[in-house]
């Protein structure tokens, strides 16, 4: 890994940050150092997620939202997740024309990410792009989600402040605030104000957060006409008066996953083997690498199915064992669609499903890093035992042992 690299970024220099997101874009070799590099100097930066459905002016809204910031002396790093386009896989809208009167200023980076069919409003780098900004030294990073509908609910894990964009007008008098995008937000922000169903369309809000049993937390309801200006000063006061910062570390527990899940795939023999690297980790899920070896091959000139089959239940071991309960599999199958070359990087990303007391549902997803080119998923069943991981009583026995 260049060190150079690394000490320009710490030291917010554009051209180098630019280069560390197109690697962490691509997914590369180079992609993984940078992630370990930088893993230590997060967690400063406020979060700011907003989302809402396709064109609720949540750019516009952004942009208004960076010149009140800018006028606190406070930097800003945007994302601005957009559609893939069909032919090159690049951002289709380019949300950085609407902020192009932004992008001079030296205290605002702007970059647009592709959401390359990656589900939940984000893309598949954004996490590690907004550690990027993050450590880069960004007091607020806000991230815009790409306006899929109900369904963007991802941008929970890694924002502070969630603020839900609900335009006037949608036609349905709840369109804007079904189950889902109701449950996730801090703030609605009720776009447009000048529009006459703007009014309805709070009233509507407000209502239905009366239904709530918690009186306590209830998000502010508040109007905004960016293209004017009206309401955005009052806007960023309330998110910066809000005291969360690096809630993405702190929920679902990433940072004490990740060291855990370290300790479990270095004691692992057939991880060293077979070239396996940990990515990242939550409570729940888990993120690994390989590079497809001369050793990995079959007969066939391709890599074993073997071989796939251990990366996937590799990354699924880890991530039904990050809760700190002994997990292990009773059933597991994978598809296998594409073959994978000798020199390929793979990215295995597993999840939880669900999970009850005994049993747990996990998928895997095995993708080509280069291209995102989909190989294989598997599904894998596991029980849960009311005892912690071996590798967590290994870990205490070598820690005593050494005393």
């Amino acid at each position: 890994m260049n060190t150079d690299l690394i000490h320009k970024i710490m030291k917010a220099d554009r051209r180098a940050i630019g280069r560390a997101i197109s690697a962490l874009e691509s997914n590369g070799q180079s992609a993984y150092a940078i992630r370990q590099a930088l893993a230590s100097r997060q967690g400063s930066a406020h979060v700011i997620g907003i989302t809402g459905p396709p064109g609720g002016g949540k750019s516009t809204l952004v942009s208004a939202m960076i010149r009140c910031l800018r006028e606190r002396e406070l930097t800003v790093a945007v994302i601005a997740v957009d559609p893939s386009s069909p032919f090159t896989g690049g951002a289709v809208l380019g949300d950085r024309i609407r902020m192009g009167d932004r992008q001079s200023d030296s205290g605002v980076f702007i970059r647009s990410l592709a959401s390359r069919g990656h589900l939940g409003g984000l893309a598949t780098a954004a996490s590690d792009v907004i550690d990027l900004f993050d450590a880069a030294g960004f007091d607020v990073v806000i991230v815009e989600t790409v306006g899929a509908g109900q369904s963007e609910v991802e941008i929970t894990r890694y924002a502070d402040t969630k603020v839900v964009v609900c335009p006037p007008g949608l036609g349905d008098d709840v369109q804007a605030i079904k189950a889902g995008i109701l449950e996730i937000a801090d703030v609605f922000v009720v776009t447009k104000a000048d529009l006459p169903d703007s009014r309805k369309t709070e009233s509507d809000l407000l209502a239905m957060l009366a239904l709530r049993r918690d009186k306590n937390a209830l998000p502010e309801v508040m109007k905004v006409t960016a293209t004017r200006g009206d309401g955005v000063e009052g806007l960023v006061e309330v998110i910066l008066n809000r005291p969360e910062r690096g809630r993405r570390h702190e929920a679902g527990g990433a940072r004490e996953a990740y060291q855990q899940l370290s300790k479990f795939i270095f004691s692992d023999n057939l991880a060293a083997l077979l070239g396996f690297e940990l990515v990242s980790a939550t409570k729940g899920s888990a993120t690994l690498r390989m590079r497809v070896e001369r050793k990995h091959i079959n007969f066939n000139g391709k890599c074993h199915g073997g071989a796939l089959f251990a990366f996937g239940d590799m990354a699924l071991g880890l991530a039904c064992n990050s809760r700190g309960q002994l997990a292990t599999l009773i059933d597991g199958q994978m598809s296998i669609a594409n073959a994978v070359e000798e020199g390929d990087w793979l990215i295995a990303h597993a999840y939880e499903v669900s999970r009850s007391r005994k049993v747990g549902s996990y998928q895997v997803r095995i993708y080509k890093a280069d291209d995102e080119e989909h190989v294989s998923l598997m599904h894998g069943t596991v029980y849960i035992l009311d005892k912690p991981p071996v590798g967590v009583n290994q870990a205490e026995e070598v820690s005593a042992s050494s005393l």
